[in-house]
């Protein structure tokens, strides 16, 4: 396949493990510089096929439009307002290329209202509400996975692909 963005990408572990093996060439945007400056080391030789390395949090962050294939966000909507939230992914939308996708992977609460974690800062969102903001941005669900497995007392994980 062409070309994929992996948002949120700390120093690549998406990246090397699960997008570089399908992708031609792999974007990356991270808020923390730290985490992009050691992304060349840890995806070693493979980096060559890494294309732009973004300093930005998502909230401003805008990628080119109709340039991607798949845009994958994982770990990271938390730290989201719901503006945000709905106004990032609308420009994923917007970068997507014809047939292309965007994949969504976050823990999911499982009380009605989001819930707050002081100690990182971020938001758990029950799976309606991540639904109702993913549909304000304009995307429409096309698979909706569980990851199985993890340890009970975790938050459940989801995937969604969306265009």
């Amino acid at each position: 396949m062409g070309r994929a963005l992996d948002c949120g990408c700390g120093i690549g572990r998406v990246t090397k493990h699960l997008l570089l093996p399908s992708f031609k060439t792999v974007d990356m945007v991270d808020v923390t510089e730290s985490f992009i400056s050691q992304s060349k080391a840890y995806i070693g030789a493979e980096d060559s096929r890494v294309g732009m390395k973004f300093v930005e949090g998502l909230q401003s962050f805008t990628p080119a439009e109709n340039t991607y294939d798949v845009v994958w966000v994982q770990w990271v909507t938390g730290h989201l307002t719901d503006p945000h939230f709905i106004d990032f992914f609308a420009r994923c939308k917007a970068s997507l290329r014809e047939g292309g996708v965007v994949v969504f992977k976050d823990n999911i609460g499982g009380r009605e209202e989001p819930e707050f974690d002081a100690e990182d800062n971020s938001w758990t969102r029950p799976l309606p509400i991540v639904l109702d903001l993913l549909s304000k941005a304009g995307l429409n669900l096309v698979l909706n996975k569980k990851q199985l497995n993890f340890p009970k007392g975790m938050f459940e994980v989801r995937m969604l692909a969306l265009n």
